[in-house]
């Protein structure tokens, strides 16, 4: 079951350390190494959360999420993105991007850094959206009661996550401003691209996220009058409208699945230059740790892990909370990876155990009930 999941991860594993040993020698072999143990720590709350949503979908669109995603996944966000982010901020045209980052790495840094507070502002919002819908929506289970209760019935306040992102994103924004004006540093002007970006990860939220659940509801709604629909549809001549209708749900749940990813990808894009500004060796190395993180998704899903500890999922989302406030914090101050990694693994690893111990005492309380059982029998 592990090699099967995990197979195509060892593989690329191989072939980009391989490559990296190649291209730099064992010095490279070592940064490559280290980014895909950056990537993976960086990421696993985000494997959590895939798995969640993934679970949702067929044995097909998981292989979709498996191959074109994560050709999406390495390519697009660890290789293409950081280019795309150099060609617009620096207008230039994409070859000359290219060029830029192979031939003149330092400058090629220099203006990806200076493109970080919107990146973080875009990718603080989508992550803070997720984080808020997920604490203010009242659920069966319950892992923080104490905290997770009351914010339950504070959820039944129309668009107040949205309210909270927004004001949460003007005072981002007031800040990196007011501290860029006091200490004369010329980007008080970025105020504004903050802003603005900040709005688009909001409304890219929004859209993804509400086009996903619309078709997610659609097909649930199938599923529970799925006789009813088969035989009104052969009636019709129309046998195929129930596969369409869970195409366009997988579908749109595949795309805010990319988005997610992506969202997550910038920190681990912006902490990979604290090891390297090369590209090359950014791409091979957040490729594969991208590669065992889309496994590790699939592993949790097909061992029904997220069912066995229902408190997994409350973690991935509460160290999602804590990625989205530590990337808007990062738009005017430096937060080291260790900090970043190490937050997400602690509320995770805290959520597994509180998941252990109450299995335990499930198991103990339904020992105690057998007991009683037996012995007023044998009465």
């Amino acid at each position: 079951m592990v090699l099967k999941t995990f197979g195509w991860s060892f593989a690329v594993t191989a072939l980009g350390l391989v490559a990296a040993v190649l291209f730099g020698g064992w010095t490279a072999f070592g940064i490559v190494a280290i980014l895909s143990v950056l990537e993976i720590s960086l990421s696993f709350d985000n494997a959590v959360v895939n798995a969640g949503i993934l679970k949702k979908m067929n044995a097909f669109w998981q292989k979709i999420f498996l191959t074109i995603g994560i050709l999406i996944a390495v390519f697009g966000m660890r290789l293409v993105f950081p280019v795309v982010i150099v060609a617009v901020s620096a207008q230039l045209g994409p070859i000359e991007a290219v060029d830029l980052a192979l031939s003149d790495k330092d400058r090629y840094q220099e203006l990806v850094t200076d493109a970080h507070p919107a990146i973080a502002a875009f990718g603080g919002m989508f992550l803070l959206m997720i984080f808020l819908d997920f604490i203010f929506e009242d659920r069966d289970i319950k892992w923080l009661s104490w905290l997770e209760r009351p914010l339950a019935k504070l959820g039944k306040v129309d668009m107040l996550s949205v309210c909270i992102a927004l004001i949460i994103l003007l005072i981002s924004a007031m800040t990196f401003a007011t501290n860029a004006h006091q200490h004369g540093g010329g980007h008080a002007d970025k105020a504004e691209t903050v802003l603005l970006a900040g709005i688009a990860g909001l409304i890219t939220y929004m859209i993804v996220g509400g086009l996903s659940g619309y078709f997610e509801d659609k097909l649930e709604e199938e599923e529970e009058h799925e006789h009813e629909e088969e035989e009104k549809a052969a009636r019709e001549g129309k046998p195929r409208s129930a596969v369409a209708l869970a195409g366009k749900a997988a579908f749109f749940m595949f795309l805010y699945l990319e988005v997610l990813d992506a969202s997550f990808s910038f920190d681990g894009v912006i902490g990979a230059f604290a090891i390297t500004n090369d590209i090359v060796l950014m791409a091979l190395g957040l490729g594969i740790g991208a590669m065992y993180v889309r496994s590790l998704t699939v592993y949790l899903v097909r061992q029904g892990t997220l069912d066995e500890y229902v408190y997994l999922e409350h973690g991935a989302h509460y160290a999602i909370g804590a990625l989205s406030l530590i990337l808007l914090v990062t738009i005017q101050y430096e937060i080291p990876e260790l900090i970043t990694g190490s937050v997400g693994v602690i509320l995770i690893g805290w959520s597994f155990l509180s998941s252990v111990r109450r299995n335990k005492a499930l198991a103990a309380a339904e020992g105690n009930a057998g007991d009683r059982t037996e012995v007023s029998s044998g009465v």
